[in-house]
C-alpha cells in the first residue's frame, strides 16, 4: 500500500478517538490475563534416582549436613528434583519487614537489621512464607551473591544500607546452582563459606553488616564439560551420580508421568498430593527428632577407622557422615544410629573425596565399607558407650586406629 493512502485512514480513526471513543479510552480496561505459573513437579513421582531423592532428604531433615552434589547426564532430573523439593517442604515462620527471612523464634540467628529494630523498641510482625527456592546463575558476580553495602549513604548521611544478595533471599530455603562447575571459583568459595558457617558479613570501607544465610545448597553438573577442584568438591557434604535409567518399564512410567503433567500439571499434582503429604510429614517429624538421636563412640571409632583406611584429608568428612547418619535414622523414626544408617552416609560422602590419580593408592571400593565397619566395631566392640579414661582416651584410639 502506498504511504499516502494511509493518511485517510490515519485521519479518520484521530476523529473517531476525539467525537466519542475519548470516554472509552479513560475506562479502566481490564488487565490482560496473566499466565499462571506450572505447578511444580511433584518429588514423589520422579521416577527411580533413589539416591539422589535420598541425600536430598536428608539435608532437607538437616540443613546443618551442608548440602549436595549431583552429577550426571542431561535430562536426568536433576533441576527437577531441586525445585520439587522445595515445594514439598512446609511454610516457615518469618519477621515479615525482614527481607533476610528471619526466624521470630530464633532471636540468636537474627540479621543485624531486626535486632536493631528490637533494640529501638519496634514492634515485629511475623507471618508465614513459602520455603525459599533461589536458582544462581552462572554469570552471578560476587556483589549479587552477597549483597552491597551504600557507602554513599553511609557517608553523607551516616545511615548503613544494605542492599540484600541472593544468600540473603535463600536464608532458610533451597539454594539451587546448575552447572556449578562454569560458576567462578571465588563465587562457588563465599557460597560454600556462607553455608558452613551459616551467616554472611559484608564489610565495607570499615562498615560492617550480617544476616543469617542458612539454607540447601544444591549443585548440578555434567562431568563431561568439566569437574570441580577437589578443594570445592570436599565442601559439599554430599555427592551422588545420577544416570539415565535403562528398565524398559521405568522408562515408560517417566514418558507417561510427564505426558499427564504437561497435559494437565494441576490435576496431576493433585493426583500425587496423599504422596506429597505423606513425605512433607516425615520430614517434619525427623526435624523434631534429628537432635535426639543417640550415637555411640564406638560408632564414631567405625566412623574415623572408615575415613582414615581411604585416607581422607581432613575432618569434614568424619562430622558429614554423623549428621547424615543422624539424619537417616530420624527419618525412620529411629532414636539411635545403627550400621545401615553409617553406610547409607558413607556410600553420599565419601566418593567424591576419593584421590584419584596414578599415585593415590587409597582407593577402595564401597562394597568393602561393611568389611571395614565391622572390623571396627569388633576391635571396640558393638553398641559400646563407654568413654575410656581421661589419661587413655587419646592413646586407646590411636592403637584402635589404622596406622
Amino acid at each position: 500500500m502506498n504511504p499516502f493512502e494511509l493518511v485517510p485512514i490515519v485521519t479518520s480513526a484521530i476523529r473517531r478517538y476525539n467525537d466519542g471513543d475519548i470516554q472509552a479510552a479513560n475506562e479502566p480496561r481490564n488487565p490482560l490475563p496473566m499466565a499462571k505459573r506450572p505447578s511444580v513437579y511433584p518429588f514423589t513421582a520422579i521416577v527411580g534416582q533413589d539416591r539422589m531423592k535420598t541425600a536430598l532428604i536428608l539435608n532437607a531433615i538437616d540443613m546443618r549436613i551442608g548440602g549436595v552434589l549431583i552429577r550426571g547426564e542431561r535430562g536426568t532430573g536433576k533441576s527437577t528434583a531441586a525445585r520439587a523439593l522445595a515445594a514439598l517442604l512446609p511454610e516457615i515462620d518469618v519477621v515479615i519487614e525482614s527481607p533476610f527471612n528471619d526466624d521470630p523464634n530464633n532471636p540468636s540467628t537474627w540479621s543485624d537489621e531486626v535486632r536493631e529494630r528490637t533494640e529501638r523498641g519496634e514492634q515485629l510482625t511475623t507471618g508465614k512464607r513459602r520455603t525459599p527456592f533461589i536458582d544462581l546463575p552462572v554469570s552471578a558476580t560476587e556483589d549479587r551473591v552477597v549483597g552491597t553495602l551504600d557507602i554513599e549513604k553511609a557517608i553523607q548521611r551516616g545511615e548503613r544500607h544494605f542492599d540484600p544478595g541472593v544468600l540473603a533471599n535463600a536464608n532458610r530455603g533451597i539454594l539451587y546452582i546448575d552447572e556449578v562447575n562454569l560458576l567462578d571459583d571465588h563465587v562457588v568459595d563465599l557460597l560454600l563459606d556462607s553455608a558452613a558457617m551459616g551467616v554472611n558479613v559484608v564489610e565495607r570501607e570499615g562498615i560492617s553488616f550480617a544476616h543469617p544465610a542458612r539454607f540447601i545448597l544444591v549443585g548440578s553438573m555434567n562431568p563431561e564439560e568439566g569437574d570441580l577442584r577437589p578443594q570445592l568438591l570436599d565442601r559439599f557434604a554430599l555427592s551422588v551420580e545420577v544416570r539415565g535409567i535403562h528398565d524398559a518399564g521405568e522408562r515408560m512410567a517417566i514418558v507417561e508421568r510427564h505426558i499427564a503433567y504437561e497435559t494437565d500439571s494441576e490435576a496431576f499434582r493433585q493426583a500425587w498430593q496423599p504422596e506429597e503429604q505423606k513425605l512433607a510429614e516425615r520430614i517434619t517429624r525427623a526435624r523434631e527428632l534429628v537432635d535426639d538421636v543417640r550415637y555411640t563412640r564406638g560408632d564414631l571409632l567405625a566412623i574415623a577407622h572408615m575415613t582414615s583406611s581411604l585416607h581422607i584429608d581432613g575432618h569434614r568428612a568424619d562430622m558429614v557422615i554423623l549428621k547424615t547418619a543422624r539424619a537417616n535414622a530420624a527419618y525412620h523414626e529411629r532414636d539411635r544410629v545403627t550400621k545401615e544408617d553409617i553406610l547409607l552416609a558413607m556410600e553420599l560422602a565419601i566418593p567424591h573425596r576419593l584421590k584419584r590419580g596414578p599415585f593415590a593408592d587409597a582407593q577402595m571400593s564401597m562394597s568393602s565399607l561393611e568389611n571395614q565397619y565391622d572390623q571396627a566395631q569388633s576391635e571396640w566392640g558393638e553398641g559400646e558407650d563407654t568413654e575410656p579414661s581421661a589419661e587413655g582416651e587419646e592413646q586407646a584410639v590411636k592403637k584402635k586406629l589404622p596406622q
